[in-house]
This record gives structure tokens, C-alpha cells and sequence, in this order.
């Protein structure tokens, strides 16, 4: 919802932030945060206030990652995002289009993979497309592109306990794919994974992103992680979860982790996150 009382809040407390690092982007505007706030029922009887007064716009085809402390609101704004979760206060608009629910160009991945550990990959991933009208040939047929897109066409017949933590994720991305989501919203879907296998899906979801263009959004508590996959970094602050600063990551990509200019980069947000 958009009331007048916390859209006049929201702009004070803009006026009083410091002047966040904005994006020269050369996209349209396509997600649109507008004075977005979100409260939880505590046990007591009092109210949590989880997000503040959160503005911000993400340009069509943009890869924007959302880092901070845990409790600073990530995955919260993600959800709303999403469409799992309301604002208290606010509204998020997708192409203009206010988010009443999930289902309206959003695709999700979350850390667990949550396959179904009943069916193959190319089985799970042929799940993604059960209301898009196509018949099982052709629904197997897709989800078979999906999997070698994602490198996995030889474990097609796999059932999930028969593959790697890494392969798992690899067909959670196909799944959500198969919805052919505008947007891709990712909530630390590398986080449980090695430190090899971490950064080989990072270049992984960077081709994938190439190739088909969506809008990324994507939660990390890894800095490094931000800087190898975004154009821009979002740091949220907690108590309540706010905006800090946006950074844009003007690195050509491929990117190198030995980079000075990435490094420095690196210091800067730490330097932010840590005071």
C-alpha cells in the first residue's frame, strides 16, 4: 500500500541519508521499489520492524545483488520482491504493474535446491512447465535444452540424491528457468555449497545470464561474490533493514579477483559494512 504519511516519512529520511552511488545504466527502468516497509508480529504483542523506507529502481536485464549483515532485511525484500510476502508499507512495481502475488514473470531459487527427490532432473525441470500447455514430448523435449543449457544433459536420469550439492542447484536453475521468468531471483543459492564449486556456478549462472537476458537479483553475504556477478551492489544496513549505499561495479567482465580495481571495490564496501 501507498500512504501519503509514510511516503512524506520516506522522503525526509532520504533527504537526511547520505547521497547514495546511483547507476548510469542504459536500460529502462524495470523494478521499481517504492518506500517499501515491512513489520512482524513479535510474540509479545509488539511490532519488528524488518525493512524501512526501502526506494530503489533496477533497470531491464540488470544483475543487482543485495549484501548486509544477517537481519538487515535480504531476503525479507527478496520475498516481496517475489511476490511470497506483502509490504506493510509501500509497493514494488514490475513493468509498471503493482506485485499482488508470485506467478507475475518471477522466477526463484533458493539456497536448498527443493527438488523433488521422486523425479529425475529432466523430470524436475519438465515440472516447470506442466501449465504451459505443451504435451510431455515436447515438455521433455525443453526441459532437456534447460539441462544442457545449464551443462547437465548427460544427468538427465538422475535423481537428486544420485548428484552433487552443485548439480542440484545447477537443475534448480533450469527449473526455474523452464518458467521463462523476466525476472530471476536468486536467495544465496551458492551459500551451502565448496568454495571450487561455489565460484564454477558463478561463472555457470554468468553464461546463463548472458544468454538469455533476464533481470537478476541476487542475495550473498559474500562481497566477492557480489563484485564477480553484479553491475550493482546494494548494501543494506539493519534495524531496521535500509539502504545504505548502491555501488556500481564498473568492471569489465570477465572479471579477476586480482584485479586492483576490484579490490578496491572490495575495501570500499567492507569499509561500509563494517561501521
Amino acid at each position: 500500500m501507498l500512504d501519503h504519511d509514510n511516503l512524506a516519512r520516506c522522503a525526509l529520511r532520504r533527504s537526511e541519508a547520505p547521497v547514495a552511488k546511483r547507476t548510469t545504466s542504459p536500460f529502462l527502468q524495470f523494478i521499481a521499489i517504492n518506500s517499501v516497509g515491512k513489520t512482524f508480529a513479535a510474540r509479545t504483542g509488539s511490532s519488528i520492524s524488518v525493512l524501512d523506507c526501502v526506494d530503489l529502481t533496477i533497470a531491464e536485464n540488470e544483475f543487482v545483488s543485495f549484501v548486509g549483515r544477517s537481519g538487515c532485511g535480504k531476503t525479507t525484500l527478496l520475498n516481496i520482491i517475489a511476490g511470497l510476502e506483502d509490504a506493510t508499507q509501500g509497493q514494488i512495481t514490475i513493468a509498471g504493474r503493482p506485485v499482488t502475488g508470485p506467478g507475475q514473470g518471477q522466477g526463484v531459487v533458493f539456497q536448498q535446491h527443493a527438488l523433488f527427490p521422486w523425479l529425475t532432473a529432466v523430470d524436475n525441470v519438465a515440472f516447470g512447465f506442466r501449465k504451459s500447455g505443451l504435451n510431455k514430448t515436447d515438455r521433455r523435449q525443453k526441459a532437456m535444452d534447460l539441462l544442457t543449457l545449464v551443462g547437465l544433459e548427460a544427468a538427465a536420469s538422475k535423481y537428486p540424491r544420485e548428484m552433487s550439492g552443485g548439480m542440484q542447484q545447477r537443475v534448480s536453475i533450469a527449473r526455474a528457468l523452464a518458467l521463462d521468468p523476466q525476472i530471476l531471483l536468486m536467495d544465496e543459492p551458492f551459500g551451502a555449497l565448496d568454495e571450487l564449486t561455489r565460484i564454477e556456478l558463478q561463472h555457470e549462472l554468468l553464461r546463463i545470464w548472458e544468454a538469455q537476458r533476464k533481470t537478476v537479483v541476487f542475495v550473498t553475504h559474500s562481497i566477492n561474490e557480489a563484485l564477480m556477478l553484479s553491475d550493482r551492489i546494494v548494501l543494506l544496513a539493519p534495524n531496521p533493514g535500509r539502504i545504505k549505499r548502491v555501488f556500481d561495479v564498473d568492471l569489465p567482465r570477465p572479471r579477476s579477483r586480482t584485479e586492483p580495481r576490484f579490490n578496491a571495490l572490495y575495501e570500499e564496501i567492507w569499509d561500509e559494512l563494517s561501521t
